[in-house]
């Protein structure tokens, strides 16, 4: 695997830096959640990125590829939102492989409150089997029959929410957890204590609004808000610049457009991730960088899809 990353860097005839990015980190797997890794998966992930790639502090990698000094199969670690198994789960192996990361913080749920999404999972989790009737809300009937059908819900409801106005999804979620009643879990998120500890053992903080909204669901004044309050509130906390800037969701055009990229850059940020697939080159705009999520089951797979994304032109 490491031969065929040089290889790929001579070929291209220029070294490209790609990104992966991850979310929570589960003790279990969960059905539910399928698409986080658990503690076993990420270790073995960690051990081949430690082993065949060259992993780099995510703002000292944009720095050597702008001065044409990025070794070969560059790898940097970012995690989304700032999930307090991070701190917890995620740390503890890093160190173990004296790998460097980048937590992109949503700072306005730090603390023991939930994200929104993480709200409409435990509510389906919780929920007894059946029939879930949204039809007051304007979202009609879902199954709870089945682990199948569960999981079929959660992600229909996952991806209407996510485009909803804030006060209509506010109500959908309260809907659900009035169903449930008592006994959701809270504390998923980071404290400050964590959020300090973490940059303190070498994992950069960056920001990722304060509520974590589709930007283009925003008038301009409220996404600027998003933008720089994050950034100030994560400031305040660690007492240091907040450098990074990870976009919401992180489509291009859909999620934020050409005006959330000036915002950015004008707050003060020196670069910014989408969730496109595909390598940075030295070329490319620093308020649009490609970065993606790792899916793959094996180590060859996940190496193979690494590599891959080594290959491929920005988007």
């Amino acid at each position: 695997m490491r031969n065929t990353g040089e290889a790929i860097a001579l070929l291209s005839r220029e070294n490209r830096l790609c990104v992966v990015n991850y979310h929570r980190i589960l003790e279990a797997p969960d059905p539910m959640l399928e698409s986080e890794p658990d503690v076993a998966t990420f270790r073995w992930q960690m051990r081949l990125l430690a082993d065949c790639f060259n992993v780099l502090p995510l703002h000292d990698a944009l720095a050597a590829l702008d001065a044409g000094q990025l070794p070969p199969r560059a790898i940097c670690i970012t995690f989304d939102d700032g999930y307090r198994s991070v701190h917890d789960l995620a740390l503890p192996i890093l160190q173990e492989f004296g790998l460097p990361a980048t937590v992109f913080v949503t700072s306005g749920y730090i603390g023991e409150r939930n994200m929104w999404n993480d709200r409409i999972i435990e509510a389906v989790q919780s929920l007894p089997p059946g029939q879930l009737d949204l039809s007051d809300v304007g979202l009609g009937a879902y199954s709870l029959r089945s682990l199948d059908d569960r999981k079929t819900t959660l992600d229909e409801l996952t991806e209407a929410s996510k485009y909803l106005p804030p006060k209509a999804r506010v109500g959908l979620i309260e809907r659900l957890e009035a169903l449930v009643g008592e006994g959701l879990a809270h504390g998923l998120m980071l404290r400050q204590d964590m959020v300090v500890n973490l940059d303190r053992k070498g994992v950069e903080i960056g920001a990722h609004t304060i509520s974590h909204p589709i930007l283009t669901s925003l008038d301009d004044g409220d996404a600027r808000f998003e933008i720089r309050g994050g950034k100030e509130e994560l400031e305040a906390i660690l007492g240091k610049p907040v450098r990074l800037f990870a976009y919401p969701n992180g489509k291009i055009g859909k999620d934020f457009d050409m005006r959330h990229v000036d915002m950015v850059r004008e707050a003060g940020f020196s670069a910014a991730f989408t969730t496109a697939v595909g390598a940075i080159t030295r070329d490319q705009n620093r308020f649009q960088l490609p970065r993606s999520r790792p899916w793959d089951s094996s180590p060859f797979l996940f190496g193979f899809r690494l590599l891959r994304w080594l290959t491929q032109s920005p988007p």
